[in-house]
């Protein structure tokens, strides 16, 4: 039987997967553990780097080096250095020159034994000289190197040029930042991790089997079954009946199964009175563009409440020629799923495998399930029951709105064109597998692209570039490209018109002989947030969330590095300061719209508007100056635009930056 078939291909792909998970974790995650780790504080160490080399004045420190004098401005920086030194796990914080047999130090702050006065020379330890020569230059790479100290454990040394006004590199920063506890805790979380997934993969398995087989498995087998019987049942008297009662797409399907059983019925009395073979055919066909129309999503704006998306599709189908779809819907609340296909063939068979190619397509796109995966089963089905030879070319991708990441796969269809933000359309090259329905054992292939804000995505049949003038001239791709980087500047809708509006002035008075489907999406803005509860112990959480999102939005190291300084500054602030009690919330929010990037961060505490706070006197030193507000002023100094209010009893703080990525 069928549906044990499929139980089984099912159970043995899920056992599979849960020996190459388990496998995998056990081998990985003492890798994986120790690279996130290093890169942690490759980052950090960086951070503190760059951060002295931005505010340093490149102008006056070889002066410093000639006079041996100190002033205001050159007991102000070391003062921000200590400060910067204290509060961090820096063990050293210095800058340095460095000369061909040794280095001269002007600031150097850390340990009380080990400090380097102003023109102290030293010479260079085993390695060191090469590991400044790499850096001292205009395009310094990021490197950094490790060691291990008897006193400090493991040390990450790390560099950064300082620059004068005209560019050019005049001294060096560096750090040595002490990187405690690299393996500790690794055992318990290995441990942890490997029990956790053993469990969720034993129970996941269970109850995966029993939803598959509950909610698609039996379901399938009853519909099949009812397909295959319902032509044969159009001329007797039974109706057509099948119990499923799923409450998804599955239902559906067999709903419109039987309306369509109806509606065939009524058809085939009124055929009957008819003796031209014409009439007959171009009834059925009238049957299924309608039924392929009623199924397609018609309603713009499609998602009225998604800020992330603009989309529009149209098909214009032949007067004689049926089988074009396409399909647009959310596969959950952050991933858009769009569809576009063809299918062989003409008349009522090409309607039917076109309802269940699209049912089944939209049936199997779930959360985290590969697209690959998800066409190789689609295949499957329409190979068990596909008796008419029929076959479809279709292109699936599912666009992740938080991140931009796109999924895809694409079986034997034309491929998309892309266009970046303020920038033309161009075809992406992506490699086509073997059309559905086509050999049963195929599996296909999940592909990846990445969309940022602002890029415009363009989906297509072959009914547009295939459409013929009355001399027998192909549109072609190229005039469509043409016509695609003229409207770049369009949204979707008035895009796609545009195109439909120039293929059908290119065709002239020619006959349209294949249906012509266009989809459009703009992906225009990227937004996420996360809210949780302020304590000092989740700034890793926070960390990380605000990195993944900026990797998504393809900001480079720089840029990132100084906005991880901001969230760091303003997170602590709030979790040291807004909650006397030490109970509270916080929440951040990112939006990503062009060149700018926007941080929001809303608490409930007590109403206090930093920006108020005087700005320090970073000149006193300090034991001088008062404690406070030198995070504030770094976050000032580094975002374009910072406001605060209070609405409804919650601290608003919103801070945007610009950049050219």
């Amino acid at each position: 039987m069928k549906h044990r078939k499929l139980g089984m291909k099912a159970l043995a792909g899920m056992s599979f997967l849960a020996v190459i998970i388990a496998v995998t974790t056990c081998l990985t995650i003492d890798i994986r553990y120790k690279k996130e780790r290093m890169s942690e504080y490759n980052n950090m160490a960086f951070s503190y780097a760059r951060a002295a080399a931005e505010y340093i004045d490149g102008d006056r420190v070889l002066s410093y080096i000639q006079t041996n004098e100190e002033d205001d401005y050159y007991r102000g920086i070391r003062n921000f250095l200590e400060i910067s030194q204290r509060q961090t796990d820096l063990e050293y914080y210095s800058v340095f020159v460095p000369y061909e047999n040794d280095l001269v130090y002007i600031w150097d702050v850390g340990d009380e034994e080990g400090v380097r006065s102003l023109g102290y020379h030293e010479a260079y330890m085993e390695g060191g000289k090469e590991a400044v020569s790499a850096v001292f230059c205009q395009n310094p790479p990021q490197k950094m190197s490790i060691t291990r100290d008897e006193t400090y454990g493991y040390i990450a040394s790390a560099y950064s040029p300082v620059f004068n006004s005209a560019g050019d590199p005049v001294a060096v920063v560096g750090v040595d930042l002490s990187m405690p506890g690299i393996r500790r805790g690794l055992f318990h979380f290995l441990m942890a991790v490997i029990l956790s997934v053993f469990g969720v993969i034993a129970v996941s398995m269970g109850a995966f089997y029993v939803f598959i087989r509950k909610n698609i498995i039996i379901p399938i087998d009853r519909l099949n079954k009812a397909a295959k019987d319902m032509v044969g049942s159009l001329e007797g008297e039974d109706t057509f009946h099948v119990e499923i009662h799923t409450g998804d797409e599955i239902e559906e399907l067999s709903e419109s199964f039987a309306q369509m059983n109806l509606e065939l019925r009524e058809y085939l009395k009124k055929l009957s009175a008819v003796t031209a073979e014409k009439e007959r055919i171009g009834a059925e066909l009238d049957i299924a563009t309608q039924i392929q129309a009623d199924m397609l999503p018609s309603i713009f704006p499609a998602f009225p409440e998604r800020e992330e998306i603009d989309i529009y599709a149209l098909m214009d189908p032949a007067k004689e020629v049926g089988g074009d779809f396409y399909d647009f819907f959310m596969v959950d609340d952050k991933h858009l799923a769009m569809v576009i296909a063809d299918v062989s063939g003409k008349g009522v068979p090409a309607a039917l495998f076109m309802v269940i190619g699209k049912t089944l397509i939209k049936d199997h796109t779930k959360p985290g399930r590969p697209l690959g995966e998800v066409f190789t089963e689609v295949n499957r089905l329409l190979c068990e029951s596909n008796k008419e030879g029929l076959f479809i070319t279709a292109f699936e991708c599912v666009l992740d709105l938080s991140t931009g990441d796109m999924a895809y796969v694409n079986a034997g269809h034309e491929p998309p064109f892309i266009a970046g933000r303020n920038e033309g359309y161009h075809v992406r090259s992506v490699t086509p597998q073997f059309v559905l329905a086509g050999f049963e054992e195929m599996t296909y292939e999940t592909g990846e692209l990445h969309l940022a804000p602002g890029d415009r995505l363009f989906l297509f049949t072959d009914g547009v570039t295939e459409a013929t003038n009355t001399a027998e001239e192909l549109y072609g791709m190229e005039r469509l490209e043409l016509v695609l980087c003229a409207n770049a500047e369009k949204n979707p809708q008035e895009l796609l018109q545009t195109v439909k509006q120039a293929v059908d002035e290119f065709v002239g008075e020619a006959e349209q002989f294949d249906d012509i489907t266009m989809l459009g999406m703009m992906f225009r803005k990227k937004k996420d947030n996360l809210t949780l509860r302020a304590e000092l112990a989740s700034l890793e959480t926070v960390t990380d969330f605000v990195n993944r999102f900026m990797d998504g939005c393809g900001y480079d190291n720089k840029f990132q590095t100084q906005i991880d300084i901001v969230v760091e500054e303003i997170y602590v602030n709030i979790c040291s300061y807004a909650y006397p009690d030490g109970i509270g919330d916080a929440t951040l929010e990112l939006a990503a719209e062009g060149d700018r990037l926007t941080l929001t961060f809303t608490d409930s505490g007590f109403a206090y508007n930093p920006l108020e706070r005087e700005e320090p006197d970073i000149t006193l030193s300090a034991e001088e100056r008062e404690i406070g507000g030198l995070g504030i002023f770094m976050v000032k100094q580094i975002m374009d635009e910072i406001t605060y209010q209070r609405i409804d009893g919650k601290n608003v703080l919103k801070a945007a930056k610009y950049t050219e990525k």
